[in-house]
């Protein structure tokens, strides 16, 4: 057996690596104000596909959270960019998963005062 390619078609991959992912992903995240006030945290799975052009498109959310969380990773997935392989003039349709993680930031509910006592 030969090194090298073991498949004849080539899918579209991220350009980037996970750790690139991961930052556009936080870095593009609007906290919907409806999660916000309803205190909403969870998980939205979604799949989608990516053209041969490397864009993303019919983008499903296959279990949801709701409060808008599940428009903002719509969102988030419309905005990934993907590689546009040579397959031999044989268009390519690629299929993915991912998982958007939405998590509030930790609130400090207590108040805290320092003070000191002066005679």
């Amino acid at each position: 057996m030969t090194k090298g390619r073991n498949n004849f078609i080539n899918k579209s991959v991220f350009l980037g690596d996970s750790k690139e992912l991961k930052n556009i992903i936080i870095k593009n995240l609007i906290y919907p104000k409806e999660a916000i006030l309803n205190d909403i945290e969870g998980k939205v799975y979604l799949k989608y596909k990516i053209n041969p052009k490397g864009e993303v498109f019919d983008i499903i959310v296959t279990r949801g959270i709701g409060f808008g969380c599940d428009k903002e990773a719509k969102r988030l997935v419309k905005l990934l960019r993907y590689s546009n392989p040579n397959n031999r003039r044989i268009r390519v349709t690629t299929y993915k998963k991912i998982v958007i993680t939405f998590k509030l930031p930790k609130r400090n509910n207590g108040i805290k005062i320092n003070y000191t006592i002066t005679k």
